[in-house]
């Protein structure tokens, strides 16, 4: 008899004060502690053999926070977070494991993670915006936990937001720019242009526009930060620009690795709501390093140390 752990991780953002953006997390018929059971990988491989396969947005794995596995037997919280960041990764939209007979709390810390979501949150930041995901639905089968992932943008949104970008790219001339900084410079005031700061769904977490999404920020007119990173993540991806997404609990912004130097850009800030309307850009938060950043003192760059240890 199947028994499942449905595990719904909300849209992209979990910290409740990222953009007022809300969790939604359902955990239903947790349990038993009959799972244990000792299985070989057989099954396991050939039930995942489309799925060994990285997808082209597969990002480095850089942090010593989670790690790409090919250990799907967790033992231990470490050991899972490392599978579920390994699938999100890969782009992988389902997949089974097994935990560890010695693995006992194993499904407590699915239902932990579940309702905790920070973890979920820092690993999401360090896929792809394409291989982030809407939800995930973890199900216990027979001793197997079956991942299904429903990612955050659709395979029609990926197409029509990479066309988009490609001809942005042409229209503004930036492969013929003299220095990454420029091409970048040149997109993120388009960006800043073409959006204005949805307060709305920062204040309600309501609103008619995508605009959590690259969905809003390159066709709607509206983002807030996660629509502004995402855009900008996409387009740094596709100049092959080592780059991240930071989040801290109030806010999330790029991090681009230029001549091995770790810098920031926050195009929400650098894109500010006035008092009297008018659009404006601003550069402080553009290709700013980190120590700069973290001199402002502006109470929403605070990063976790242990996540991002690479932009020190």
């Amino acid at each position: 008899m199947k028994r499942t752990i449905i595990v719904l991780i909300g849209i992209l953002i979990f910290f409740s004060l990222i953009d007022d953006t809300t969790f939604n997390n359902n955990v239903r018929n947790f349990i038993e502690r009959d799972y244990y059971k000792t299985n070989s990988y057989d099954y396991l491989i050939s039930s995942n053999l489309d799925y060994f396969k990285t997808n082209k947005y597969y990002k480095n794995d850089i942090t010593d926070y989670v790690d790409i596995t090919d250990n799907y037997y967790p033992k231990n919280k470490q050991e899972l977070l490392n599978v579920y960041y390994t699938i999100l990764n890969n782009g992988w939209k389902d997949f089974s494991f097994y935990c560890d007979s010695s693995y006992t709390d194993c499904l407590s810390d699915i239902e932990e993670l579940a309702n905790d979501n920070k973890e979920f949150t820092n690993i999401n930041q360090l896929v792809s915006p394409f291989n982030s995901f809407k939800s995930i639905v973890s199900s216990y089968d027979n001793g197997r936990i079956d991942v299904s992932v429903e990612k955050k943008y659709s395979d029609e949104e990926i197409e029509k937001i990479n066309k988009e970008i490609d001809k942005i790219i042409v229209g503004l001339d930036i492969n013929n720019q003299r220095t990454l900084k420029d091409k970048i410079k040149l997109f993120h005031d388009y960006l800043a242009n073409i959006n204005k700061y949805d307060t709305v769904r920062a204040n309600t977490n309501e609103s008619k526009y995508n605009s959590d999404s690259a969905i809003g920020a390159l066709f709607e007119g509206y983002a807030i930060c996660t629509g502004y990173t995402d855009a900008m993540s996409i387009f740094l991806d596709k100049l092959n620009v080592e780059n991240y997404k930071i989040a801290s609990e109030k806010h999330i912004w790029n991090a681009v690795n230029i001549d091995n130097e770790w810098l920031n850009i926050d195009l929400t800030w650098d894109d500010p709501v006035t008092s009297t309307g008018e659009d404006m850009i601003t550069y402080d938060y553009f290709l700013v390093t980190t120590y700069d950043m973290l001199l402002k003192n502006d109470g929403e760059h605070n990063y976790d140390l242990n996540v991002y240890s690479f932009l020190e």
